[in-house]
């Protein structure tokens, strides 16, 4: 048996989809289980607090994301002192599968939610749809999307062409329809760049009472890992979890980015694609007070001399 540090220690890079079952399979050991949805899902248990966090995580992606191949939900939990149960998948599915169907049923059926204080849904993308979607199964649970899908279904979101592989999967049966879904939800969250239209089309879907959509402009399609580098995204699942993540409480986290070198950027490519010189300079100039930045450097030094060239031009013509 292994205690649950080590789950957090093992290096499991390099392994494929069935070596990093099989291994996490043993790091779990008596604290919980792992149990095979198929040949493409899977579900892993850790006992630890009186709140569950439920994850959905793709094993393609935590594989390039983290250094170690471990979930992100693993982190979150070893911070936060919650039990953790982590559907995983081998690529982007959505989970769309009777054996994860089934699993829900199963966990339904044995009131195994019921047997927590608190469920905290967690998903990025396909997985935020999932986490919607399947929330449904824990009534009163509290749910955090990040650029979530509502449906891939053609007949509602045949505007969404960035997935058409996936037109043939059913999203018209069972935990269908993610934001229907959420009506049995204490309070969800949608989060989103509205600056990416197709995710802010999905996030206008989400629309209902208990639903509260935040905008994160310019943090670009990478949202997920964008607030894990300002090192929010805990905080933001702790805060949903006390019953305390409203807009104000987001837009304090959120003031972070101001100083988060991934946005800067982002920002620094938005104005200067639009020719804003002046927004370039102060931009920039902010920027070079924190930090020697040669992008910024270089976006000044241009802006500067656009404006000084055309200053130059309106005395010619005045004159």
């Amino acid at each position: 048996m292994h205690n649950a540090s080590q789950a957090f220690d093992a290096n499991l890079d390099g392994l494929d989809w069935a070596e990093w079952l099989t291994r996490i399979s043993g790091l779990i050991g008596q604290a919980g289980f792992l149990e095979h949805l198929g040949e493409d899902h899977a579900a892993a248990f850790r006992s630890k607090g009186a709140t569950l966090l439920v994850t959905f995580e793709n094993h393609t992606l935590i594989e390039e994301q983290s250094q170690r191949a471990h979930p992100m939900g693993w982190q979150l939990v070893e911070a936060l002192g919650w039990s953790h149960l982590n559907l995983l998948c081998k690529d982007d599915t959505w989970f769309r599968a009777p054996r994860v169907y089934g699993f829900f049923d199963r966990m339904i059926d044995d009131g195994f939610f019921e047997e927590f204080d608190q469920v905290v849904f967690y998903g990025a993308g396909a997985c935020g749809y999932a986490a919607a979607a399947f929330s449904v199964a824990a009534p009163g649970a509290r749910v955090l999307a990040i650029q979530p899908q509502a449906t891939l279904d053609p007949r509602i979101a045949e505007w969404d062409d960035r997935f058409l592989a996936q037109r043939r999967t059913a999203f018209d049966d069972r935990y269908g329809f993610a934001p229907d879904m959420l009506d049995a939800a204490e309070q969800a969250v949608v989060l989103y760049d509205p600056e990416i239209e197709l995710d802010a089309m999905h996030a206008a879907l989400f629309t209902r009472a208990n639903v509260t959509k935040f905008r994160m402009r310019h943090m670009g399609p990478r949202l997920e890992e964008g607030l894990e580098r300002m090192q929010i995204l805990l905080r933001i699942l702790a805060q949903l979890s006390a019953g305390k993540l409203d807009r104000l409480a987001l837009a304090k986290l959120f003031r972070v980015r101001h100083t988060n070198g991934a946005y800067q950027f982002n920002l620094l490519k938005k104005v200067t694609r639009e020719e804003r010189h002046l927004l370039t300079i102060q931009l920039a100039r902010k920027v070079l007070e924190q930090r020697d930045a040669t992008p910024f450097r270089k976006a000044l030094a241009r802006s500067e001399l656009i404006l000084a060239r055309q200053g130059d031009v309106e005395q010619r013509a005045d004159g």
